[in-house]
């Protein structure tokens, strides 16, 4: 089907309005954050990048960022695996009330964190978790799992399955199959997870702050909710601050955008 330079235009002038609409917000908060500080430091023309150290080190950035990180490698390390087992087991094998099974960890997507968040802390109190990175990873792993598990599964039946009876005929036992064939295969569906997955542990508000009612495990996000009650009129402060939470995960998704937008263009629709 030609197209025409109309419709070319058109289809330009539309993807370039949208563009326009996405990255001038974050533009703008990029601009903010190298503005002055204060009337005091304006000078024109002038930029003032001292404002991300004031901002880590005024904010405590390095410790929550730590505790943050700390979170996010616990939460995908335990993430991944399982979610790689659970999806493997639903999508190439068939076992009594598998489907049973397999909608009751989708309960972990359709319930809300907001509607089990009270009930879920006083259970970890009684155990002694709360105030620990396992209170505050442990409930984003069980949420997690349950996306990574429809994620892997869809991946898993896409698979083609002549590839898996090849595998078997020469004898490869299912582990075998699993991680020496099927996962390397599906590297791009478990980048797309991994970065989804990251993206919100690292953004997760009310847990932490549940979870760590003494702060003692705060992470990046909570943190800039405090830093913002402490300078509401420190704007270049605030943006500054926002730059920096922020930037972990643009990070992640620069360097894994290719199997990201390949992940979610293939491993997403193979059902």
């Amino acid at each position: 089907m030609k197209v025409s330079p109309i419709e070319k235009f058109g289809n330009y002038a539309i993807l370039v309005a949208f563009s326009f609409l996405i990255v001038s917000p974050l533009a703008t908060i990029v601009i903010a954050a190298f503005a002055p500080a204060s009337a005091a430091d304006a000078r024109a023309g002038a930029i003032h990048p001292e404002n991300f150290i004031v901002a880590w080190t005024e904010g405590r950035f390095s410790q929550y960022m730590l505790t943050s990180v700390s979170v996010s490698v616990l939460v995908l390390s335990l993430t991944v695996v399982m979610s790689i087992l659970s999806g493997y087991a639903f999508g190439t094998m068939k076992f009594r009330g598998s489907n049973v099974l397999f909608y009751l960890f989708l309960l972990g997507i359709m319930v809300p964190a907001e509607a089990i968040i009270i009930p879920l802390f006083f259970d970890l109190r009684s155990l002694g978790l709360t105030d620990t990175i396992w209170a505050v990873a442990l409930p984003q792993v069980a949420q997690s799992i349950a996306f990574g598990t429809y994620w892997m599964r869809t991946y898993f039946r896409g698979v083609n399955p002549s590839i898996l009876e090849a595998a078997r005929v020469d004898g490869a036992s299912p582990w075998r199959i699993l991680w020496s064939i099927l996962v390397p295969m599906g590297r791009p569906a478990l980048t797309t997870m991994v970065v989804l997955i990251f993206m919100w542990t690292w953004n997760e508000f009310l847990i932490p702050l549940v979870m760590s009612p003494t702060g003692t495990f705060r992470t990046a996000p909570l943190a800039l909710a405090l830093f913002q009650g402490q300078y509401t009129q420190g704007t270049a402060l605030l943006a500054a601050a926002a730059v920096l939470v922020a930037l972990p995960v643009v990070i992640l998704y620069f360097f894994l955008q290719r199997h990201f937008i390949q992940g979610m263009l293939e491993g997403a629709v193979k059902e």
